[in-house]
């Protein structure tokens, strides 16, 4: 374990204020306890390729590839990868997207075999999804969207595989989908358009990246690059002309090259009916996931930025604490805290997400930390802002104002059972000036942070220290770089995924670590040109789900899985469903 020579986790266990909070799941091994039983994937076997690596101790099934029909029983055809076709727009939208990524179980029954997965999907190019570099119809554009947002699938194991079922709870949510807004910044001017000044027509989640879950049932699905839709038919004038708050957030005419504003005025930023659609993306959407009837609402409070994920815990006073990354060089990580005890809160009618204060870190040198809450009674911010929606929907530039720590790229975010609170930092090769939470500069391959906060989560002050670097582990058996998605289970493994440029020849993968010793193992790797991502477990975690994302980046040359390897079929995003072939828990 690579530490930066700050305070240990056990001081800054010390010097917090009353017990620890409530994760849910268990509680952390004695120190000493072996908690990685398995035999890794070597250097050799984890090598980039075709096809994936799995540890010798497991196996997985391949579950919910892009073009899977919702309902198995269904009138609309599975896409299989022919190079020649695509979905249409309308079978799109009843179909499992592209660019698979968070995701969690929601269990019936015990869970064990059959449950609710919400599953985000980030992103599909064009050249992947409608095989072509950009689109020619307002029907291209509409099959690109439709294959973003969240699939809501029921699931259950039969015969031994787990596959989609007919349900009454499946749904796709996309850029299209009715959604509603909730808390401070519901009703703010910044989210009414001249075409929708009510907000009675919003609509859309889009760049779904990581994810969440409320101890009330709900996925809470995180929207990350949401600027790279949008663009302007003005061209470069438009660029001369952006707002700050534009510029902040990185709007750009040309965005990511979708195109979709040649076609759909919404996307347009040029476009005067549609001012201020902008900034209806960026924040944290709850979705129910047992009734499709419910509109998914998103939750101002918890701040407008690009949302990484959302990991959940239960603070002091039973008051919900949300911990989130902005995943962008020289960005901020960020906390919410309720406003009181959750159930109490839910019993008055009253969202735990709407009614709190949203902090932003400032991690100093020493080895401690300080919340510092966005809140237009702080003098500094109520000096540039209006009023707390003005805060809320450009969080980015009240961090700024209030000298937050810009950190290398905050991406998943974890709370272990012993309170500590886990961050990847994937990368941030532009950093000039080291400091001590961001120890590289540059730093292209990335660290985890972990600290603990004060007073059970609700603090405003914490201690921290770097959890492991990548650069470290270069050149052995625990190589990987560019730390991306992160799970800490109850037993005190930090379940560790990549999306980058691995060294040692390696495709991204899944590594487990225990953070007792601080050894780490590889359990999977992917594909040429993937990304691995996405962490969910059944609720006896002998069962987990994971993701391969764009495999191949759409090229068959490199891989065609899950189809058997012809140099033909097109790669689909799929899920892999892993177990031990002894029946363990996952990652023993």
């Amino acid at each position: 374990m690579a530490v930066a020579g700050n305070k240990p986790l056990v001081e800054a266990a010390n010097a917090a204020t009353g017990e620890i909070g409530t994760v849910e799941g268990g509680t952390l091994l004695a120190q000493g306890n072996t908690l990685l039983g398995f035999t890794p994937v070597s250097l050799a076997a984890g090598a980039e390729g075709p096809v994936p690596a799995i540890s010798p101790d497991y196996e997985y099934q391949v579950l919910i590839p892009w073009g899977t029909p919702l309902d198995p029983n269904g009138p609309i055809q599975e896409y299989t990868g022919d190079p020649n076709s695509r979905p249409t727009a309308a079978d799109q939208a009843e179909m499992i997207g592209i660019g698979h990524d968070g995701m969690w179980l929601f269990p019936i029954g015990n869970g064990n075999d059959h449950g609710v997965l919400c599953i985000n999907h980030e992103f599909g190019t064009n050249p992947h999804v409608l095989g072509k570099s950009a689109p020619e119809t307002l029907e291209d554009v509409r099959l690109s969207q439709h294959a973003h947002g969240v699939s809501v699938v029921e699931i259950k194991k039969i015969s031994g595989k787990w596959q989609p079922v007919t349900s009454d709870k499946s749904r796709r949510i996309h850029v299209n989908t009715p959604v509603t807004f909730s808390g401070p910044a519901a009703n703010s001017d910044l989210l009414k358009t001249p075409a929708d000044h009510s907000l009675s027509n919003a609509k859309g989640t889009v760049n779904n990246c990581a994810n969440g879950y409320t101890p009330w049932g709900t996925y809470l699905t995180c929207e990350e690059n949401f600027n790279g839709y949008f663009g302007s038919n003005e061209g470069v004038v438009f660029n001369d002309n952006r707002t700050p708050a534009q510029e902040r957030y990185g709007f750009d005419f040309d965005g990511f090259g979708y195109g979709w504003e040649k076609f759909d005025p919404r996307f347009d930023l040029s476009n005067a009916a549609h001012t201020n659609e902008e900034n209806r993306f960026g924040w944290v959407v709850e979705i129910d996931p047992m009734d499709k009837s419910q509109t998914p609402v998103k939750r101002t409070a918890m701040g407008r930025f690009k949302h990484e994920g959302v990991a959940v815990a239960t603070g002091r006073g039973g008051r919900i604490v949300c911990y989130m990354g902005d995943d962008e060089a020289f960005d901020y990580i960020y906390k919410y805290v309720s406003a009181s005890n959750w159930q109490a809160m839910r019993r008055r009618g009253i969202s735990p997400l709407d009614q709190g204060k949203l902090y932003v870190a400032k991690f100093n040198d020493n080895g401690t930390g300080n919340w510092l809450e966005l809140t237009i009674n702080n003098p500094v911010l109520a000096a540039k802002f209006s009023d707390q929606a003005e805060v809320l929907t450009y969080a980015r530039l009240a961090a700024d104002e209030l000298g937050a720590t810009p950190m290398d790229r905050p991406e998943w975010t974890t709370v272990a059972p012993d309170g500590s609170i886990y961050c990847t930092l994937t990368n941030n090769s532009g950093r000039q000036v080291a400091n001590g939470a961001n120890p590289l500069a540059p730093n292209p391959d990335g660290h985890i942070i972990r600290w603990r906060d004060s007073q059970q989560f609700t603090g405003t002050t914490f201690t921290w220290d770097i959890f492991v670097i990548a650069r470290d582990t270069h050149g052995t058996e625990t190589s990987f770089a560019d730390p991306d998605g992160l799970w800490a289970d109850p037993d005190g493994r930090l379940f560790i995924e990549t999306d980058g440029g691995q060294k040692d020849g390696l495709a991204n993968q899944l590594l487990v670590a225990d953070t007792n010793t601080g050894e780490i193992r590889r359990l999977l790797t992917g594909v040429d040109g993937d990304e691995i991502t996405g962490l969910a477990v059944t609720p006896d975690r002998k069962t987990l789900f994971c993701n391969t994302q764009h495999p191949g980046n759409g090229n068959p040359a490199l891989t065609n899985f899950p189809a058997p390897t012809d140099g033909v079929t097109i790669p689909r995003d799929c899920t892999f469903v892993v177990t031990r072939k002894n029946g363990g828990v996952v990652g023993s």
